[in-house]
């Protein structure tokens, strides 16, 4: 097992539970983040920006592993931040199951530049439909377009778990992981589960995707991403969304159900929360973390 372990992206929907349950290996555990953050007491929390190579000389000294995942729409400056990796021997990237350019990039530059890799391609996160919170609590209706375009959700905690096993155990080195949950389910099926766990019906209306992206825009999502997402979502529509059995095959546990994700955030969706708090501990979902759970 490595002696200490890096954990980048340390404040997002994956990278708090993979400090956790580090934290129950026994590892070492530091924590990478821009700003001052509450941390658990065992994590060593350290200042830096990805943006900024310079800044990182500290995060990466006497780091054996690194669970990186890398915030930005483009790989440029990953290859600098590579090279500041000299001393790390392994590297688990979380990717995506969309693989987009950046993406694809990002996986061949970590390739030719650290000895031992992992690649996390995850479906759509279950965290995303925190982004309905606000309506669900407000009258009971989603408002969306594509409402049977499926997917196959994937809890935070699963994708965390397989990261685990890939930073502290070997048998994982050049291996590239498509993470899903254990069915397809689509939108507005997510919402009747949420219904159902809540214990107040919870139905879909469908909305014009031209609607759609006047919201997003007007919210200050980039065109390109809403763009992707709304052309993601169309294609969808098509069929069941893949399921894979790489979660139990890695953790020797089946891949958490959404119905079990939605019991355990159903707070968020029944209860009111002050304005400056987010829909459930650690979660947030921004346009990027979006993007970044596959849709």
């Amino acid at each position: 097992m490595p002696h200490r372990i890096l954990v980048t992206g340390a404040t997002g929907t994956v990278g708090r539970q993979v400090i956790a349950q580090l934290l129950e290996t026994g590892v070492k555990v530091r924590a990478l983040t821009r700003e001052p953050v509450d941390l658990p007491p065992a994590v060593e929390g350290v200042r830096g920006d990805l943006s900024v190579p310079d800044s990182l000389h500290a995060a990466f000294d006497g780091v054996e592993a690194v669970f990186l995942v890398w915030p930005f729409a483009s790989a440029e400056g990953l290859e600098m931040v590579l090279k500041l990796m000299a001393e790390t021997r392994r590297v688990v990237y979380l990717s995506s199951a969309a693989v987009r350019d950046h993406e694809r990039q990002a996986e061949r530059l970590i390739g030719r530049s650290v000895p031992q890799w992992t690649i996390l391609r995850p479906h759509a996160f279950a965290a995303n439909t925190l982004r309905w919170a606000e309506q669900i609590r407000g009258g009971g209706v989603v408002r969306e377009p594509y409402g049977q375009a499926a997917m196959s959700l994937v809890h935070e905690r699963d994708i965390a778990a397989v990261a685990v096993r890939a930073l502290t155990q070997d048998g994982h080195a050049g291996s590239v992981y498509e993470l899903t949950g254990p069915q397809s389910l689509t939108q507005a099926e997510q919402v009747r589960v949420i219904g159902e766990v809540i214990g107040h019906p919870v139905r879909w209306e469908e909305t014009s995707p031209e609607d759609a992206r006047r919201q997003m825009l007007a919210r200050g999502w980039p065109a390109a991403a809403v763009d992707g997402i709304l052309r993601a979502q169309a294609e969808m529509t098509l069929g069941p969304a893949p399921v894979t059995a790489t979660v139990e095959e890695v953790t020797a546990t089946a891949a958490r159900t959404f119905r079990s994700w939605a019991a355990e955030h159903a707070h968020a969706f029944e209860a009111a929360f002050p304005p400056d708090q987010p829909a459930g501990p650690g979660l947030r979902t921004t346009w990027a973390e979006i993007i970044d759970g596959g849709l």
